[in-house]
């Protein structure tokens, strides 16, 4: 298989068509279309549905790209290795974080790793923990910390903190003024509130639809955010409530006294923050030592 071939098909799919995939790639329609044609004469079968919209692969042009991806790992991984051998100081990698958890977690750890690593460069990759683990899982990334489940197979998944769920709420809601603070409950106390949301992609959010789809309730929602910041203060400022992890939580007087914090008696999350990467990807020294570090951070998020 080809290389620069391989990279190309990959580009198709990833952009959904051939055109969109060309402009990406600095090169003609019809040059990325001829070199489309000489991949399926070689292979003998066709690789792409092009009557789709996007672009789909046939079960043929699966198997393809699955052979393309381990051919781009294994291409990928003997790079690092000869890096690795002719300068183990000096390198590259890609980390896949949500941004809250980037800004409970790098401030620790950062200054620990540049102050080693000086000449290593990390390309910061920002998503919901449903996207990064998705980028994870193509090979886009190299390392991830983000609260998932471990389910594939093919991740190492290393356990940095265990994450609990509860219910935050303004002190001016019904709900806090029929609940004293700090009361177990269960969501449909809630179901007559208004929520402020994490937006779609983000585990937080997977959990909440899942509670209010379990408890058949849809309660309004004020505003969907990507930052937990952002919703932490409007749900003080709009007296609403929102699901958040303990943790993320101020424990200063001054916030503890405008907010109610309800533990969630019918979530039984198994979603837990871990550090990720692929079991087939080589993992420099460097890469290694950053995994070493976060894992040794003593209660980062607290």
């Amino acid at each position: 298989m080809n290389i620069k071939h391989a990279q190309y098909m990959l580009t198709v799919l990833q952009e959904g068509s051939i055109t969109n995939a060309a402009r990406k790639l600095y090169i003609s329609q019809p040059s990325l279309s001829q070199m489309i044609k000489l991949v399926e004469n070689n292979l003998g079968a066709p690789i792409f549905n092009r009557n789709t919209d996007p672009i789909t692969l046939t079960y043929a042009g699966q198997r393809y790209i699955d052979a393309a991806r381990q051919v781009l790992t294994i291409n990928e991984n003997l790079k690092k290795e000869i890096e690795e051998i002719t300068h183990e100081d000096h390198g590259k990698f890609r980390l896949g974080i949500p941004i809250q958890r980037g800004m409970q977690v790098l401030p620790y750890v950062l200054p620990k790793f540049f102050a080693k690593y000086p000449h290593v460069d990390i390309e910061l990759v920002e998503s919901g923990s449903t996207e990064t683990e998705k980028l994870l899982l193509e090979g886009k990334v190299d390392i991830t910390c983000m609260t998932t489940i471990p389910r594939y197979e093919e991740l190492h998944y290393i356990l940095v903190e265990n994450e609990e769920l509860v219910l935050l709420t303004s002190r001016n809601t019904d709900l806090a003024r029929r609940i004293p603070n700090g009361t177990p409950i269960s969501i449909l106390e809630a179901k007559n509130e208004h929520f402020i949301s994490n937006k779609i992609g983000h585990s937080v959010r997977a959990i909440q639809d899942s509670l209010f789809a379990s408890h058949n309730i849809s309660p309004k929602i004020l505003l969907e955010t990507a930052s937990i910041e952002i919703e932490k203060k409007v749900t003080i400022a709009c007296n609403a409530v929102m699901i958040c992890p303990l943790n993320y939580i101020e424990k200063d007087d001054r916030f503890r006294s405008q907010a109610h914090i309800y533990p969630l008696k019918d979530i039984d999350s198994k979603r837990h923050c871990y550090i990720c990467h692929r079991k087939d990807l080589y993992l420099a020294k460097y890469m290694r030592d950053f995994i070493n570090i976060l894992s040794e951070v003593e209660n980062p998020f607290l």
